[in-house]
C-alpha cells in the first residue's frame, strides 16, 4: 500500500513538472495580459499591433532612464517597461529594448547625449533636503539607418500613441503629403501648432492654389474664405477633388470678432462651391447652452473685476455620429462662432453620399440678421431663446471617385489662437487627416488616449426629481425603520405578556 502511494506521488509530481515546463514553453510565444481598466490603457491596442506586424527588420529601443526617481517618475518608468515588454512580445523578436542608467557610467552618459538624449534638471528631496538632480528620461529608436527620439518621458498619458507613431514613422517608406491652403491671404492666420503636429507624421507644406494645382499633395486642409475665390483657386480645388483626393475645409457663414463685437456676413462663391457637393452652409451663427466661457470685466462697487461668463457662441459639442470612424471615439470638441450646415438630399452624380459628423446640443439657437455678440442675457435676447434641436456643425461628402470633402463650420478652427487652443479639437483634426489620407490605424489609439470625461447634461425636471428624492427618501427611510422597530417592540411586549400572565 505504501509503495502504491509513493508511485502515485512520483507520477503526479512528474506530470506536474512536465505540465509546468510545457506551460513555460508555450508562454514564451503566447503573450496575454488581463487589463480591467475602462479603456484598456495597460494593453496594446489593435492599431499598435498592426503597426508592430509591419516591422520586418530589427528595431532597437535604447531607454536612457535614471533609477531611484521620485514616486511619480518611478511609476512612469515601470509603465514604460511594461508597455515595451508588450511591444517586444508581439513583434516576433523584431523589436528589442534595453534600459540604461547613464548616471552609473560616464561612457553611457556620453552615448546618451550622442543619441540626442539630454539630462533634465529636477528637484528631488533627499535626506530631508531639496536638491537639484540631473536625470535622464529619454528613449531612442533605431531602425535600419533611421532614428527617432523621445527626449523626455515624464508621464504615461499618450505614451503608447507616441511610441506607435514613432515606429510608424520609422517603417513608412512613402509618407503622405498634407497641404495647407489659406484662402484669406490678406489676413493669414497662424497655424504653427497644427503644422508642428502634422510634420511629425506626414510631409507637410503650405500650398498656394493660385500658382499650383497641388498635384503632389494627398490631402488639402483649407482655412476659410472671406471674399470671392480667385477663378484659378476654385478650378484647382475642383480638379483636386475630381482626381480622387480629399479636402478638409474650415468655413463659417459669417466673420465674427469678439474683440470689436463686429459681425460681417461673408460674401464669397465658396458657398456655391460647397453647395455643388450638397453642403449648404448658412450665413448665421449657432448658439448653444452647452458652451465655453469668456472673461467679462464688470464693476463691483469701486472695483473692476473679471468674471467668467458662459458664451453660447462657443458651442461645446458631444453629439457625434458614432457610425463615422473619424469621430466615433471623440468625446467632445469646441467651435468658435460656427454656422449651421444643411445637407442637400437631392441626387448628385458626383457623390456616393453625404453624412453629418456632429451637431450642437438640443438646447441650441440661431442668430441671423440682428447681430449681437454680448454674453449678457439681459442685453442679448437670443441667449434667452436656446431650446431648438441640434444644428449640424460638421459634415462630409463622399465622392464616387473615392475622394471626400469634409467641412466644419468654423473658419478659425485651424488657428493657433482659436480652434487649436482646445486639445480635443486637435484630436479631431488629426483623426480627419489620418482618415482622409487613408491612414486610419492610429485613429482609435489616439482617441483612447483622451483623458477628458465630460459630464452629461441632465434636464431641469430630472434635477428637480433627484432634489426631492434626496430630501424625502432619508425621511421616509427613517420613518419606515422607526415603524419596523415599533412593531418589533410590540411583538416582544406581547410575548412577555403571554409568558407572565
Amino acid at each position: 500500500m505504501l509503495t502504491n502511494n509513493k508511485n502515485s506521488f512520483v507520477l503526479y509530481s512528474t506530470i506536474l513538472v512536465i505540465g509546468l515546463i510545457l506551460l513555460n514553453l508555450i508562454s514564451r510565444d503566447k503573450f496575454h495580459r488581463f487589463d480591467l481598466t475602462d479603456n484598456e490603457m495597460y494593453s496594446l491596442s489593435t492599431s499598435s499591433k498592426i503597426i508592430i506586424s509591419e516591422v520586418d527588420d530589427l528595431l532597437t529601443m535604447k531607454v536612457y532612464f535614471s533609477e531611484n526617481l521620485p514616486n511619480e517618475l518611478g511609476n512612469t518608468r515601470r509603465f514604460l517597461q511594461d508597455i515595451l515588454e508588450e511591444f517586444d512580445a508581439y513583434s516576433n523578436d523584431n523589436i528589442r529594448f534595453y534600459f540604461h542608467n547613464p548616471e552609473s557610467d560616464k561612457d553611457l552618459e556620453e552615448q546618451a547625449q550622442k543619441d540626442g538624449i539630454q539630462p533634465v534638471q529636477m528637484q528631488v528631496i533627499e535626506n530631508d533636503k531639496v536638491e537639484i538632480k540631473k536625470v535622464y528620461l529619454g528613449l531612442v529608436m533605431l531602425y535600419e539607418d533611421k532614428k527617432e527620439i523621445i527626449p523626455v518621458i515624464q508621464t504615461t498619458a499618450g505614451l503608447e500613441y507616441l511610441i506607435s507613431t514613432k515606429i510608424k514613422s520609422l517603417i513608412d517608406i512613402d509618407k503622405k503629403t498634407i497641404g495647407l491652403v489659406h484662402l484669406n491671404s490678406e489676413n493669414e492666420m497662424e497655424t504653427d501648432n497644427l503644422s508642428t503636429q502634422l510634420s511629425q507624421h506626414y510631409n507637410f507644406r503650405n500650398v498656394d492654389l493660385s500658382t499650383s494645382d497641388a498635384g503632389d499633395v494627398d490631402v488639402l486642409l483649407v482655412s476659410g474664405a472671406t471674399d470671392t475665390l480667385d477663378s484659378i483657386v476654385r478650378k484647382n480645388l475642383d480638379l483636386f477633388l475630381s482626381s480622387g483626393k480629399s479636402v478638409f475645409i474650415s468655413q463659417s457663414g459669417v466673420d465674427a470678432d469678439i474683440q470689436s463685437q463686429q459681425v460681417d456676413v461673408i460674401q464669397s462663391d465658396i458657398f456655391d462651391f460647397l453647395g455643388g457637393y450638397n453642403l449648404n452652409l448658412q450665413k448665421n451663427l449657432v448658439l448653444d447652452k452647452k458652451c465655453g466661457s469668456v472673461s467679462v470685466r464688470e464693476r463691483r462697487g469701486i472695483f473692476m473685476m473679471n468674471r467668467a461668463m458662459e458664451y453660447p457662441f462657443f458651442p461645446i459639442v458631444d453629439s457625434f455620429n458614432k457610425d463615422e470612424v473619424v469621430v466615433s471615439e471623440i468625446e467632445q470638441a469646441m467651435l468658435f462662432f460656427p454656422s449651421e450646415i444643411k445637407i442637400d438630399t437631392s441626387e448628385n452624380e458626383l457623390l456616393a453620399g453625404t453624412v453629418e459628423l456632429f451637431r450642437s446640443s438640443e438646447n441650441s439657437g440661431i442668430m441671423e440678421g440682428n447681430w449681437s455678440l454680448s454674453p449678457d442675457p439681459t442685453q442679448n435676447p437670443f441667449i434667452r431663446m436656446l431650446g431648438q434641436k441640434g444644428k449640424i456643425l460638421a459634415a462630409t461628402s463622399k465622392l464616387v471617385n473615392g475622394g471626400e470633402l469634409m467641412v466644419i463650420s468654423d473658419s478659425k478652427f485651424l488657428a493657433d489662437q482659436s480652434g487649436m487652443t482646445v486639445p480635443d479639437n486637435l484630436v479631431f483634426i488629426m483623426n480627419a487627416v489620418d482618415y482622409l489620407a487613408g491612414d486610419e490605424e492610429l485613429i482609435s489609439l489616439r482617441s483612447r488616449e483622451i483623458t477628458s470625461r465630460p459630464l452629461q447634461e441632465i434636464e431641469d425636471s430630472t434635477k428637480k426629481g433627484w432634489k426631492w428624492a434626496n430630501m424625502l427618501l432619508p425621511s421616509i427611510l427613517i420613518i419606515g425603520l422607526g415603524f419596523i422597530q415599533l412593531r418589533n417592540e410590540n411583538k416582544r411586549a406581547d410575548v412577555l405578556r403571554q409568558i407572565y400572565d
